[in-house]
Order: structure tokens, then C-alpha cells, then sequence
């Protein structure tokens, strides 16, 4: 169970019938929702009040907490003026997907 509730996504990805079904819907509905085009990674969107995405906030990098707090500038921006980011600088969801499978297979040590 994640946060948002209960989550059909580990029984969608076991089945290879059902992910191949799935998947094309999935990027539809991303492009869809429109945080890409604003610059926006699906991990901004998380609550930010839950306790366990506060202890995740806890752990990014400066760097990676800086770049975060720039994507929802440049999203807030693009809002107020009612216009989306040249296609260039959508968040691509290749990227997205590199980055989320290298914080997957991280294993975490105790000092």
C-alpha cells in the first residue's frame, strides 16, 4: 500500500498480457495530466505532508533539492502565464524512468 491508498501496479507488472495492455494507457494518461510539460517529474507530485515523503525529502542531495524547488519555479511560472515550456524542455519520461529504476536498486546502509 503506498501512500494515495491501495495500488493495482505490482499485480499489473507481474503479468507480461496485462502490462503490455496497460503501459501504452499509462503514457497516455501521463502526457495527458500536463506536469511534463510545465517541467515537472511524477515524484513532485507526491503529498508532501505524509511522514514517509518527508523522511525522502530528508535524504535528496542539495543539488537534488535545488533542482526540485527550480522545477516548481519554472512550473509555477508557466501557470501564471497560462503557457506551457517549449518542447525542448518538457521533463522526458525516459528520464524519469532511468531515474526511478536507479532509486529502486539502491540499497541503504546504516551509519
Amino acid at each position: 500500500m503506498n501512500v494515495l491508498g491501495p495500488s493495482l501496479a505490482p499485480y499489473i507488472r507481474s503479468s507480461r498480457t496485462l502490462k503490455k495492455y496497460v503501459t501504452p494507457i499509462a503514457h497516455w494518461y501521463a502526457d495527458l495530466m500536463g506536469y511534463r510539460k510545465m517541467g515537472l517529474k511524477y515524484d513532485d507530485l507526491q503529498v508532501e505532508e505524509s511522514s514517509q515523503v518527508q523522511r525522502a525529502l530528508g535524504r535528496l542531495t542539495p543539488r537534488e533539492s535545488y533542482d526540485r524547488s527550480y522545477r516548481f519555479k519554472v512550473a509555477s511560472d508557466c501557470d501564471l502565464h497560462h503557457k506551457p515550456l517549449p518542447k525542448e524542455q518538457w521533463s522526458k519520461p525516459e528520464d524519469e524512468e532511468e531515474e526511478r529504476l536507479t532509486w529502486d536498486t539502491m540499497t541503504v546502509q546504516r551509519k
